[in-house]
């Protein structure tokens, strides 16, 4: 569920605190609505803590403009630049990555109710070991698609700033997933510690998801505030 089409980018610089306005005031304040500066509207600290837990693997490949924070600037910025914007909307890559990341969860879905079934009735061994095989191979096809389209829109493969930590999470799922293919292929452990181990890389992905979701609710917010702040400026 790393990617998923939808949400919206572009956001004009939103400044969190501003010098003199909010010297003496405690850090945590300086995000609560009707606080000083900015006039009286802050960014809000629910979603600012949201947008410091949420990294998943190239979900810029869902439109999110979920904003970057970044502390020695206080500002936050839009996860495109009107180019990267457009950029995203052209490439065919986009539609790629939200095509192959629900059917990821499915793949997912599935596996874990015949993994699940495995270590509670100890039946369908094989079953359940391919199709964590499956999974995997779903798994590296929509990371190296990933990397296509994080390609096209930021010019970078890997580690594009925009989405540095989610790519680096992603690596840890990664791992993961590789670790059971090298212990199912090399026979190095137990049946059932095998399938626990595909427990803890499934795991690992669900938080991934969580976290892009979390992800997405903050663009949204963030988009929802954008049209807020243009209507209110052509009513000026």
């Amino acid at each position: 569920m790393q990617n998923i089409l939808g949400g919206s980018a572009g956001f004009d610089t939103h400044r969190v605190s501003s010098g003199r306005h909010t010297q003496g005031v405690p850090f945590a304040a300086r995000f609560v609505s009707g606080g000083a500066g900015n006039g009286g509207q802050k960014y809000p600290l629910f979603d600012w803590i949201i947008d410091k837990i949420a990294p998943c693997p190239w979900s810029a490949t869902t439109g999110s403009s979920a904003p970057i924070y970044h502390p020695h600037e206080q500002t936050y910025r839009p996860l495109y630049t009107a180019e990267e914007k457009k950029r995203r909307d052209e490439t065919p890559w986009t539609l790629v990555q939200g095509i192959l990341a629900p059917f990821q969860f499915l793949v997912f879905a599935i596996s874990l109710t015949l993994v699940l079934r495995y270590l509670v009735t100890g039946n369908g061994y094989a079953l359940a070991a391919y199709s964590v095989v499956f999974k995997t191979m779903v798994l590296y096809l929509i990371m190296i698609t990933g990397c296509i389209w994080e390609k096209k829109v930021y010019d970078k493969y890997l580690f594009a700033p925009a989405f540095f930590w989610e790519d680096v999470f992603s690596m840890l799922v990664l791992a993961l997933h590789t670790a059971y293919l090298v212990e199912l292929f090399g026979h190095t452990t137990s049946a059932r510690q095998m399938m626990f181990l595909a427990i803890a890389a499934y795991a690992a992905y669900v938080i991934n998801a969580t976290q892009f979701v979390l992800k997405l609710r903050a663009a949204r917010l963030q988009a929802a505030r954008l049209a807020v702040s243009e209507q209110a400026g052509r009513t000026i």
